[in-house]
């Protein structure tokens, strides 16, 4: 059954409060909405991912709204709390500490419970890093993909960005400055040394930069270069050429014998002898019966 929210009209649960999810600057406060800003002012509470980073921001802009702490380690024993809030008619606006809330950030559970539960969740719009550093990247933004932090160990981020190598759009990351350097040769052994690149440094703020190039040359140019400091984002173009299973086997076949690229059908497509032999004969273009002695070793 479909949920219908409309957000500024009478609905069911009409005596239910409404949780407002409230974009902050990511670093120029001038970029806070007169609208977040009312909206901080008008609800019963503000949800803070800090509170001592959101009181700031809140003094800026002469907001006496109380706060409640709710971050990704209270957050379980916190919606329960929230929840009954809300239905109480109490009206609260949940913030992270920059930019969209949910992004990369708490709050994606809050808001599904609050939708679970007939309450409506009401998004103003605001800064986002992402977004705002792509489309001064100069990489394609037809069509992107969000990717957000990478996994930390080694072979994970390994077999993370394995996955990633053929995607066709531009993909957008975050990162820690500290980190920054070793993804970069780890995005470089991955994705080649020629894929164009972007990496943003202090979106907003008076030492904002954009550095542009390739992921050999920005894996270079930020070792020689350190320490980096500052909020980063970077930006990937997607492959224009993706390598197909058909090229991959192509390629391999160059260094597999026809008895190992039948093993290869059997074991990683769960082949029978007969069709991977078949497979085979298809792909290097060799009669099949030359196949099947080469197997057979007849």
């Amino acid at each position: 059954m479909v949920q219908v929210q409309h957000s500024f009209t009478k609905q069911e649960n009409e005596g239910f409060g409404t949780l407002y999810l409230v974009p902050t600057p990511i670093g120029n406060l001038e970029d806070m909405t007169f609208r977040a800003v009312n909206t901080l002012k008008s609800v019963d509470m503000i949800l803070a991912e800090d509170t001592r980073n959101t009181q700031k921001l809140l003094n800026h802009f002469e907001v006496t709204t109380g706060q409640m702490s709710y971050h990704q380690h209270n957050s379980q024993t916190r919606i329960p709390q929230i929840l009954d809030l809300l239905k109480k008619g109490q009206h609260l606006a949940q913030v992270s500490d920059a930019g969209m809330p949910a992004i990369s950030d708490p709050g994606f559970e809050l808001a599904q419970a609050a939708i679970a539960e007939g309450i409506r969740v009401v998004p103003l719009p605001g800064a986002n890093a992402a977004l705002t550093g792509l489309i001064a990247s100069g990489l394609d933004t037809d069509q992107f993909a969000f990717i957000g932090f990478l996994p930390r160990k080694k072979s994970e981020k390994k077999a993370f960005l394995d996955d990633l190598v053929n995607f066709p759009y531009t993909m957008m990351f975050y990162e820690s400055p500290y980190r920054l350097v070793q993804t970069l040769e780890d995005l470089r052994d991955a994705f080649g040394p020629d894929r164009r690149a972007v990496v943003v440094r202090e979106l907003t703020k008076k030492f904002e930069e954009f550095n542009r190039g390739t992921l050999d040359e920005l894996a270079i140019h930020f070792a020689q270069n350190g320490p980096i400091k500052g909020e980063i984002c970077f930006y990937i173009a997607g492959n224009d050429a993706p390598i197909t299973e058909a090229t991959m086997l192509q390629n391999a076949s160059e260094e597999m014998s026809l008895k190992e690229q039948v093993d290869w059908w059997m074991g990683q497509k769960d082949l029978s002898t007969k069709d991977a032999i078949k497979q085979v004969a298809k792909q290097t273009g060799i009669n099949k019966r030359e196949v099947y002695a080469a197997y057979h070793e007849i």
